[in-house]
């Protein structure tokens, strides 16, 4: 083999070695009953027409890649926001370890979670006593201010009750009985991950503000002229929850974040191992009834928290991840209005600077196309982007859309001229995308690191912004919302339009008559 110590190839080059070559030519001849390659051509060129996108369309019983993860993820994101807080999944171990992975992988951080380790006898009999054991180890071994309890598909198959089986832990000793374990049940096979951070986020804001478990206390809201506020699940958490406060700050606005996992996936690397690293103090969340007001940065993961919080009393605003000018400008106004305070000089300025970037670069991005697909806000809020640009969100798809989404982004696409040819799609996946990346072609992609294998076949560049991102580091860390994350969007797109245009003029004599310094 070509690969020894002295020159240890990288994976790129080591299977185009000639052995290797060799190697995979025979599993393929000997082993993978290949079909002829000329019928191969045919069925793949197939894949690329209406008629098959039609067929593809007509699927009701198949699932291909779907744009959205199960309800524990969004449930786990929430626990961490919370000071001191283990995120406890009733359920299995396989699926804690794909929370804890693909947060890792995303974030490069460590993420902490526990499972009940729920196994065969459980799935019969019921998982009281992995909740009993599982309680009591978590708190003896992780000396957690707080357990924060979700399920998975088992649990909820066989109808676990979780406030039960809490009070029965409780009363056996595995906590002490005045120890917070906020509970929601968050069954994956329903739902997705915005609809787990909804549960949970409205999970243990009860628990603090109606009551905890086991007793009758109940704080009465007295409005104290601050402002909550909810991020939603967001793969630029870090980025964001930090610009989000550094506007609060500039504003004067009292505020508190509920959910802020800012810290604990942006620990530094100081020789001092962190478990728990910020997060919103169980003091502030019990506190927060005593608001005078409650935001949402995205709509749709708060649909069922929201209408809670305003029944004690807050006033509500939500908005759709906002990252345009204009969407910037609501979210400010709002701000300022619930606050009483003035948008100060300083922010305006920053307002100035991304309309001045967009104006540098317009004529570069005026008219191009674009396929978006993620979550519902954040599909919402690059549409409003682009459409502010100049440029047409054509196909927007969202798996874990619904209905009134839909019906929201039409009419969007109607408030601009350039909306007039774009279409939407909720609960499709990303094997629908590729049909209409064949069918209704355009210039860019953006989306997750998935989008990856939709621009290998399509040859549609991809513009890589959601979550998760796996295959690029570190983008979590700069903001998407507000002036200057509009300004960070902007330069991601401009940075592919250019690389696409180097990268399409790059022979010699050929094609390089627009290989410019300048553009």
């Amino acid at each position: 083999m070509a690969q020894n110590a002295d020159n240890v190839l990288d994976h790129f080059d080591l299977f185009r070695g000639p052995e290797y070559q060799q190697m995979l030519a025979n599993k393929a001849e000997k082993f993978e009953g290949r079909r002829d390659p000329a019928e191969v051509e045919r069925v793949r060129e197939w894949l690329k027409t209406e008629e098959y996108q039609e067929k593809n369309f007509a699927r009701e019983a198949l699932t291909v890649n779907p744009a959205k993860a199960c309800q524990p993820l969004g449930a786990v994101f929430v626990a961490v926001g919370f000071e001191g807080t283990v995120p406890f999944v009733h359920g299995s171990q396989g699926c804690v370890a794909y929370y804890r992975s693909h947060f890792s992988r995303h974030f490069k951080e460590p993420t902490s979670c526990v499972s009940s380790s729920m196994t065969e006898d459980a799935a019969v009999f019921g998982g009281l006593n992995n909740m009993i054991d599982g309680l009591a180890n978590t708190h003896a071994m992780y000396k957690p201010k707080m357990i924060a309890v979700s399920t998975t598909c088992m649990a909820e198959v066989i109808g676990d009750d979780l406030n039960a089986f809490i009070k029965t832990a409780k009363e056996k000793g595995s906590v002490p009985m005045d120890f917070d374990v906020p509970f929601a049940h968050t069954p994956a096979f329903v739902g997705s991950h915005i609809t787990g951070y909804d549960n949970a986020m409205k999970g243990i804001i009860e628990h603090f503000w109606d009551g905890k478990a086991g007793t009758t206390e109940k704080l009465v809201p007295t409005p104290n002229g601050s402002i909550n506020f909810i991020g939603g699940f967001d793969g630029y958490t870090v980025g964001n929850l930090r610009e989000i406060k550094r506007i609060f700050n500039e504003m004067g606005v009292k505020y508190t974040i509920l959910g802020d996992n800012s810290d604990v996936w942006d620990t530094p690397t100081d020789g001092e191992f962190r478990m728990y690293d910020g997060g919103t103090t169980l003091e502030d969340a019990a506190n927060a009834v005593h608001a005078s007001a409650t935001i949402s940065m995205q709509e749709y993961c708060t649909e069922k928290t929201l209408p809670m919080v305003a029944e004690h009393g807050h006033q509500v605003a939500a908005f759709n991840h906002p990252i345009s000018v204009k969407a910037t400008d609501k979210f400010l106004m709002t701000v300022a209005k619930l606050a009483g305070v003035e948008i100060p000089a300083s922010l305006e300025k920053e307002r100035g600077r991304l309309v001045d970037a967009i104006a540098d670069s317009s004529a570069h991005i005026h008219g191009k196309k674009f396929a978006i697909y993620g979550d519902p806000d954040l599909c919402y809020g690059l549409a409003e982007f682009l459409l502010e640009l100049g440029a047409e969100p054509t196909t927007v798809l969202a798996t874990n859309g619904n209905k009134r989404w839909e019906e929201k982004m039409k009419a969007l696409f109607a408030s601009s001229p350039f909306g007039k040819d774009c279409q939407v799609y909720s609960q499709k996946d990303l094997w629908h995308l590729r049909s209409l990346l064949f069918t209704r072609p355009v210039d860019f992609l953006i989306g997750n690191t998935y989008g990856k294998y939709l621009e290998r076949d399509t040859n549609t560049p991809l513009i890589r912004i959601g979550f998760p991102i796996f295959d690029r580091h570190h983008k979590h860390r700069y903001p998407v919302w507000g002036y200057q994350g509009g300004l960070n969007v902007l330069v991601q797109i401009l940075d592919k339009i250019f690389d696409t245009m180097d990268a399409n003029t790059m022979i010699a004599g050929k094609t390089d008559y627009s290989f410019d310094i300048i553009r």
